[in-house]
């Protein structure tokens, strides 16, 4: 049987979970999703991905600031839904909205709770060194992402993952799980699983300000926090006053006894940075003004930029 669905989501990855639904035999009576944002040079006001999807075909937008005003709850409890199906919205949902729904509202999150809650789950566990990851479909309560678990999917975690790999990896699984476990709704197979509040870690929202690597850190933990922040916040360190952004690098096990931040060697195989333990080696990076290059193209065009026992800045 069709369930009547209001669903809500901002990004990409919420708009892969509505296009299943629109191409499911499930009805979207109407879509929730961010107020218009200004972006690009010229800051005009750009409608989210979900938004845009939802007009393609023709479905009902409605973008409250919050859920606050008594003319925006009592619109959404006027459509009488079955269910709402909530993807990376970015608002928290009071109870009043959380009950509305015959059947609540249930997230999709991309992680396995309870080990990241909250805003950057995929690039967090990135970053924690975690080796395995997924989806998980949850009922929602007055928490943030503390709800019951109801339906789990895997995925290894690969050492060359990125955060958005892993993002466009999870963006595929997660529409085949959301609708595997509306058919176990329907055929009222779930399994509510309470979540244990001991084993959750807050992923907090990402920011600009933590992709500046500190060299004081070790090189292990530095190379994940470059794949974690690839492709935002991307990493980056300063040459002088030139940001140079880091792509793509790993952690060698040699030690040396030197200020962290110096440029150890510099060859086509990379550029060789003394860390607090080990040596982050700088493979693919980019500099001002310039597109994402292997380090062995930007020492052919400028071979004298990077030199041994330069050091390399943590702050600005």
């Amino acid at each position: 049987m069709a369930l009547n669905i209001i669903f809500a989501g901002t990004p990409d990855f919420a708009a892969a979970h509505l296009q299943a639904l629109i191409d499911s035999e499930h009805n979207v009576i109407a879509v929730y999703t961010q107020p218009d944002r200004p972006a690009g040079r010229g800051k005009k006001l750009q409608p989210s991905p979900v938004k845009q999807l939802a007009l393609q075909h023709q479905l009902p937008v409605y973008q409250p600031l919050n859920f606050k005003q008594s003319d925006d709850v009592e619109q959404l409890q006027a459509l009488n839904a079955d269910l709402m199906i909530v993807v990376a919205y970015g608002l928290i949902l009071p109870k009043v909205i959380l009950d509305a729904p015959k059947s609540g509202c249930l997230n999709v999150h991309a992680s396995l709770l309870p080990r990241w809650r909250g805003a950057a789950p995929i690039q967090r566990c990135i970053e924690a060194g975690d080796k395995v990851t997924g989806i998980t479909i949850m009922q929602m309560d007055v928490g943030l992402d503390t709800g019951d678990m109801l339906h789990k999917i895997t995925t290894g975690i690969l050492a060359d993952d990125t955060g958005g790999s892993l993002h466009d990896r999870l963006a595929e699984m997660g529409p085949p799980a959301l609708l595997q476990a509306l058919e176990q709704l329907q055929a009222g197979e779930l399994k509510p699983e309470v979540q244990n509040d001991a084993l959750a870690n807050y992923a907090h929202k990402l920011s600009k300000d933590e992709a500046l690597i500190d060299w004081s850190a070790d090189a292990d933990e530095l190379a994940l926090r470059v794949r974690a922040f690839n492709p935002f916040p991307m990493a980056y360190t300063l040459l002088g006053n030139e940001r140079i952004k880091v792509l793509q690098a790993e952690a060698l096990p040699q030690t040396l006894r030197q200020q962290p931040g110096t440029i150890a060697a510099v060859s086509r195989d990379g550029i060789d940075v003394v860390c607090q333990q080990g040596l982050l080696r700088l493979q693919r990076i980019q500099l001002a003004g310039k597109k994402p290059m292997a380090v062995a193209d930007v020492i052919n065009g400028q071979p004298n930029l990077f030199q041994p026992n330069y050091v390399l800045a943590s702050q600005p």
